[in-house]
């Protein structure tokens, strides 16, 4: 199920050029191409890791098919807007599906993507459809201490991740 909202000025969407490669992302068939969609000093987050640069944003989803025997978007509703300043915001209304161990765990996702000049700048994976725990998050800058220390604790776990799978280098295939 695919639904499009955009300006009428506009004749393609520019959600048409980067979806396939989130589904890739997501569906651990990630090429090094797959991260051309992403500007130089992009961010990615989610619930448990916050990326800085294409080359951590790499790792994380490198990682997907050394954690997940199995992983993918199974079904989404896009929608894209535009924001002032021209930027782009794509919404992915999605479930995922992963294996785990041999478990299957199913879970419902929002991922916004804000783009700028065709590259995605900002990548939040928002679990639960809840917002994200971050300094973007009015409910998080009310408590400043909180706050740091999920942020702390999201790049701990990205540094380590980062490491583990080289430091964002492409897998030799």
């Amino acid at each position: 199920m695919e639904t499009h909202s955009t300006d009428n000025n506009q004749s393609t969407n520019v959600s048409d050029d980067i979806l396939p490669h989130i589904l890739n992302l997501y569906g651990s068939r990630a090429t090094p191409q797959d991260f051309e969609i992403y500007a130089p000093n992009a961010s990615f987050e989610d619930p448990l890791m916050c990326a800085h640069g294409v080359k951590q944003i790499k790792s994380a989803f490198y990682s997907l098919s050394k954690v997940f025997s199995e992983s993918k978007i199974v079904e989404y509703k896009l929608e894209e807007n535009i924001l002032p300043q021209g930027t782009r915001e794509i919404l992915i209304d999605n479930k995922q599906y992963y294996k785990f161990m041999g478990k299957d765990i199913n879970m419902i996702s929002l991922i916004k993507l804000y783009v700028e000049n065709g590259k995605v700048i900002r990548h939040e994976d928002c679990w639960d459809k809840k917002p994200l725990w971050n300094s973007f998050n009015k409910e998080t800058s009310k408590v400043p201490l909180v706050g740091k220390l999920i942020e702390m604790t999201k790049r701990g776990s990205m540094f380590a991740t980062h490491a583990l799978m080289g430091f964002g280098k492409d897998p030799s295939t």
